[in-house]
């Protein structure tokens, strides 16, 4: 008899396209017997809630306590305001998720914002602000705020809803501000190698800050006060937060600019420098009269995160492709054309 043998890498490799198409078929029943279960199901449901993880207390134990444990909820303001996680509607949705399910009945008696954050849009920085702001007022909840690295701008803007805002030594702090651009023009280029564009437009000014012909005086006259408005804005939450900070300095001296943690508290843009995040976190415990003795719970919430969710709003089942492109610091395509509360070094 005659036998045909094959290379220990050739039955490796079959081995392996046999287990991925197996792997892949199996996936692939699984989103589609999903997707059969909602088509049929009824239209009306509620929204998953965010996800819960045990944190380490002011005196580093971390272990799951009994339901009936006060919780100090902490709450991340990671990376750019207004990108992925960090929008109002999922930061409002974590705070709605905070009064329901396993956190129900109160169990929420005190907020602890964790920021490392240059800022972002104004739309999302006014939004979490104002969500902090309707929970503080509405469950008589004391916020604290601890900065560990970053706090300019729409961060600012938002740690300003804290009571106490304590930051490490190394943390820079500031950047009140608004900015919107940058804008570019193109038509002197254009003229040169022989390129012309039309735009058609309705209304006056319709095709304000065109790129591709050359902008009149004043052009940007109403954008830059929707900017001078914002900037107001920012001008009243952050002195009304900052009971220490001066107006007129504020506008005249300290302006946009950022500050080591030093200097921030010496102008009151914080309360304690050289802080670190179990200062604030037994600070807070203090706050909400609870004995440090470990009858509490710190709990970290992040938004609610569905894997078979990514799975089919992914490239290889929508067939879409997004391309967001860096064009500054801490900006990409994604903000271009917002009002952004966004430090850019």
């Amino acid at each position: 008899m005659n036998f045909t043998r094959e290379s220990i890498f050739v039955s490796a490799i079959r081995k392996f396209c046999n287990t991925f198409a197996v792997v892949l078929g199996f996936c692939v029943a699984v989103v589609a017997i999903v997707l059969g279960l909602s088509a049929l199901s009824d239209n009306i449901s509620l929204p998953n809630r965010g996800d819960l993880t045990v944190s380490a207390d002011a005196n580093w134990n971390r272990k799951l306590l009994p339901s009936t444990t006060p919780v100090l909820l902490r709450m991340e303001l990671h990376g750019v305001i207004g990108v992925g996680n960090l929008t109002e509607e999922k930061f409002r949705k974590m705070l709605l998720d905070s009064r329901e399910g396993s956190l129900a009945g109160s169990r929420v008696k005190g907020l602890l914002l964790h920021i490392n954050t240059p800022g972002g849009t104004v739309r999302d920085s006014g939004g979490i602000y104002r969500a902090l702001k309707e929970y503080k007022e509405r469950y008589k909840t004391p916020v604290y705020a601890y900065v560990d690295g970053l706090c300019a701008s729409g961060g600012m803007y938002i740690a300003s809803i804290a009571d106490q805002i304590f930051a490490s030594s190394d943390s820079i702090i500031g950047s009140v501000g608004v900015k919107m651009g940058p804008a570019f023009n193109f038509s002197d280029v254009m003229d040169k190698i022989g390129i012309a564009s039309v735009t058609l437009t309705e209304g006056k000014d319709k095709d304000t800050l065109n790129p591709f012909r050359p902008w009149k005086e004043d052009e940007s006259a109403s954008i830059q006060a929707i900017l001078a408005d914002s900037y107001e804005e920012f001008l009243d939450i952050v002195t009304a937060g900052r009971k220490q900070m001066s107006r007129e300095k504020l506008v005249n001296d300290y302006g946009a600019q950022v500050f080591s943690a030093e200097k921030s508290q010496e102008y009151g843009y914080i309360d304690h420098a050289d802080a670190t995040y179990n200062d604030a976190l037994k600070s807070l415990v203090q706050a909400v009269g609870i004995e440090d003795d470990g009858s509490y719970q710190v709990l970290a919430i992040e938004p609610y995160h569905s894997a078979l969710q990514d799975l089919t709003q992914s490239q290889f089942f929508t067939k879409k492709v997004e391309h967001i492109l860096p064009i500054g610091t801490n900006l990409t395509t994604e903000l271009s054309g917002k009002l952004l509360y966004l430090y850019q070094p």
